[in-house]
């Protein structure tokens, strides 16, 4: 069933709507991948003209949704009737690794052929690669920098540099008078 234009819109023009949305921190590039793929055929099926895909990566969130607290996070920018920002919404309200959505009207009476658009094959298959975050990558380098059983931490045997050491005499603190 085919929408019925607004009064309020000028003939052959359009809006132009910006789609954030979250996903579980788990989620593999897949499955971006996968969520891209389908709201790219929603937003293009109804006539819509996709600006920019945009991968923001893995952040913490403000504050705990759906038991998660990091979430990858997607921009979209695209031309459309507001039809296409009803059925976007509601294709990501049944995707399980979608914790978030928010839709937000930019401008009206955009002229279509006037914008060009930024998307092609290589950036929409970059926005499904995310980067691990600042967390994770500090976590993973931790692990591989910590010392040896062997060495202390300061990259010496034992106490070798210290005088008397050596011997293994015993520390005698000094008398204070």
């Amino acid at each position: 069933m085919a929408r019925l234009q607004s009064l309020a819109d000028k003939p052959n023009t359009s809006r132009e709507y910006e789609t954030i949305y979250i996903l579980r921190p788990n989620t593999p590039n897949e499955g971006v991948a996968e969520v891209n793929t389908r709201i790219k055929g929603v937003i293009e099926g109804m006539g819509g003209k996709i600006i920019k895909v945009d991968n923001w990566g893995k952040r913490r969130l403000a504050y705990e949704v759906a038991k998660e607290r990091k979430g990858i996070y997607l921009y979209w920018l695209y031309l459309a009737q507001p039809g296409v920002v009803e059925e976007t919404e509601r294709n990501l309200r049944m995707l399980d690794s979608v914790i978030r959505y928010l839709t937000v009207k930019v401008d009206q009476d955009i002229d279509v052929s006037a914008r060009p658009t930024e998307l092609d094959d290589t950036s929409f298959e970059k926005a499904a690669q995310t980067a691990a975050d600042e967390e994770d990558l500090f976590l993973s380098r931790g692990s591989e920098e910590a010392p040896s059983d062997d060495e202390d931490e300061f990259g010496g045997d034992d106490f070798d540099d210290i005088p008397g050491m050596e011997q293994n005499l015993p520390i005698v603190p000094e008398d204070k008078e």
